[in-house]
């Protein structure tokens, strides 16, 4: 099994990369999202980064249980 350090540089280095590559493909896309999160109410930017990160954590758990 992986140390919790190898797993965390290697989840920085995956969401390095898929958020890179989205800048990249869709660079006008990503300029209209952040215009509407800009509006969105904080209550919904934070119960929805708190759903997002739950269901990361829940990702690499089972992962890790696997291995």
């Amino acid at each position: 099994m992986p140390s919790w350090a190898t797993v965390l540089i290697i989840a920085l280095g995956g969401a390095m990369l898929l958020e890179g590559a989205v800048y990249a493909l869709f660079p006008n896309g990503m300029k209209r999202a952040m215009r509407e999160i800009m509006d969105m109410p904080e209550a919904q930017l934070r119960s929805g980064g708190l759903i997002v990160a739950a269901i990361g954590l829940t990702l690499i758990v089972v992962i890790l249980q696997k291995l």
